[in-house]
């Protein structure tokens, strides 16, 4: 029977993968996908799968393999390329529900408060990357309409740790705050619609009449009250925070956003870019999704803990019949070990603990171009793990991990001496030392000219035993003789013949050395020599100092250069 030879080609495949015993829930999976007819006759099928699982089961691994070999002469090279793809498409962000190619409209929404990070960086690119992958476009929008926090200095560093930074090419930048005239358009068409009402509750009133589900004092006012209050409101004639603008929906609706949401409030404030033109501002969930709308956007990407706005968006841009878009979520990312708060950054740096935004011990993003991440790095970060729906830890080490396998490819290699101690190997002689810039991409570049006295770490010195031959890399073998060290070679093949194993790094004493300093990540300097090659490059160049990790050169003078360490 046809179905037969199935069960038992998918119970030896099962068996294989599984050391040796198929399941028989996997078998009828793969029967029920195959034969749907089979749904008619479950219970003869089941016996029948059952009886030929206890058969393959009962075989030898090797006897299954070589079975189902017969039966599937490619089946590994078939599984191979299935996985292969697998790995291939998580490389990739997912397809996306109704986009159009050349049709997809995403938007990137800072606000411009604070200095992003890592986890900002990821959710940008996600909304950017859509765009490109869809041959769409990407708008810039700065949602500031918060005068208390938006700044110049916020927004300026957008557009240098963003941008340019992550190479961001937005098709337009848009500033909310240029936009507060419409918004006045859209609040009086619900006051005059009877839809919004002028409330004089604090917040806290606000909230525990929305907790206990119960109706606001204002909310009976006349559409001539509010349109009075709605006035003097936008003249600044009333009381900081002594009047807002709240929608008039329900109070006893399940979802709490709903009950009665504020769209606009009073802020005295002077704006980075308006002055004190205006008085009252658009609240998020109001203004978010009238841009939404307004400008089409297509397609949404954010993280889930915007869940429960969704319902109050997509109905405010029902009452002036702006299309809605297709909102993507994904679980938002936990930034752990750097402090993330604003607030708490500033004050390390007005303390003088913390040397600025770019800290070494911040995951900024100023500070992590300046450490030498690369920005192809949040590129891959995004690939893997941009629409999870499974929260995400993001730390350095994560960014870092990804950042390694790229340097990898392409940052030359020079020797770095931090704790050194002079050594002369009696009997060496001169020797022309060429080493590569890259062991697979750049051959040559690093010549030595070397006689007998060298710069060694006092690291590798402490290891090295008496009467141990050591190999100071690509120059020559020395062995060690009681505090002395003695030529033996320049050949690794007598190297190799002793069963040495311990190859050290060196530099020769001479004035082609360079003094460099490199700013740890925990702030502190560590000083040494490295190889006068180092000279060719400039600043923001990252190189692998081998056996001690990766640095990015941050400034370079006469008489020394400084480097940020990056990673291992």
């Amino acid at each position: 029977m046809e179905i037969d030879k199935s069960i038992r080609k998918y119970a030896l495949m099962n068996a294989v993968e599984y050391k040796g015993k198929a399941n028989p829930g996997a078998v009828i999976g793969k029967i029920l996908s195959e034969h749907p007819e089979s749904k008619d006759n479950m219970k003869a099928v089941s016996m029948q799968i059952n009886k030929i699982i206890k058969e393959v089961n009962a075989m030898t691994l090797d006897a299954q393999t070589k079975e189902l070999l017969r039966l599937v002469p490619d089946h590994f090279e078939s599984e191979k390329q299935k996985k292969d793809k697998r790995k291939e498409d998580r490389k990739e962000l997912p397809e996306l529900k109704n986009a159009v190619m050349g049709h997809v409209l995403t938007r990137i929404a800072p606000e411009p408060s604070k200095y992003n990070h890592l986890g900002h960086a990821v959710s940008f690119l996600i909304n950017y990357m859509y765009a490109q992958k869809y041959q769409g476009k990407c708008i810039l929008r700065f949602e500031d309409t918060n005068p208390d926090k938006s700044t110049q200095e916020y927004a300026d560093a957008m557009q240098s740790d963003v941008l340019e930074y992550l190479d961001i090419k937005a098709d337009k930048t848009v500033h909310v705050s240029d936009h507060i005239d419409k918004y006045y358009e859209f609040g009086q068409r619900l006051i005059t619609e009877g839809k919004a009402y002028s409330c004089t509750c604090t917040s806290e009133e606000i909230s525990a009449k929305r907790r206990d589900m119960l109706d606001c004092k204002c909310r009976s006012k006349s559409i001539k009250e509010v349109q009075k209050d709605w006035e003097e409101m936008k003249k600044g004639k009333m009381k900081a925070e002594a009047m807002t603008l709240r929608l008039k929906i329900d109070m006893a609706h399940k979802n709490a956003v709903m009950r009665d949401p504020v769209i606009f409030r009073l802020c005295y404030s002077p704006h980075y870019r308006q002055g004190t033109k205006y008085k009252v501002w658009p609240m998020y969930d109001f203004e978010n999704a009238i841009e939404e709308g307004s400008m089409g956007i297509t397609h949404v990407f954010r993280s889930n803990e915007f869940e429960s706005r969704i319902e109050l968006q997509d109905y405010i841009r029902g009452l002036f019949s702006l299309p809605n878009p297709e909102i993507r979520q994904y679980a938002r990312f936990n930034i752990t070990g750097a402090v993330t708060q604003g607030r708490e950054i500033r004050k390390l740096i007005e303390s003088g603990d913390y040397l600025g935004w770019d800290d070494p011990r911040l995951v900024t993003l100023r500070a992590l171009k300046r450490r030498g991440i690369v920005k192809e790095a949040f590129y891959e970060l995004t690939k893997v793990i941009g629409m999870s729906k499974s929260s995400h830890t993001l730390d350095f080490s994560v960014i870092a991990s990804i950042n390694r396998k790229l340097l990898d490819e392409k940052a030359f290699r020079f020797f770095f001496i931090p704790d050194y101690q002079e050594v002369t190997v009696k009997g060496a002689k001169e020797n022309a030392v060429e080493l590569d810039l890259h062991p697979t991409v750049h051959e040559g570049g690093r010549k030595f000219k070397t006689k007998d006295k060298f710069y060694l770490s006092k690291a590798d010195l402490a290891e090295i035993k008496d009467g141990e031959m050591v190999r100071l890399m690509d120059c020559l073998n020395t062995v060690k003789k009681g505090n002395d060290y003695l030529f033996d070679s320049f050949d690794i093949d007598t190297f190799r013949k002793k069963g040495s194993k311990r190859i050290i790094h060196w530099l020769p004493k001479d004035d082609t050395i360079v003094n460099v300093e490199i700013l740890m990540p925990d702030n502190t300097i560590t000083k040494g020599y490295a190889e006068g090659t180092v000279k060719i490059l400039e600043e923001g160049d990252v190189v692998q100092f081998e056996r001690y990790g990766f640095c990015r050169l941050d400034a370079k003078s006469k008489d020394k250069l400084v480097f940020w360490y990056t990673h291992k």
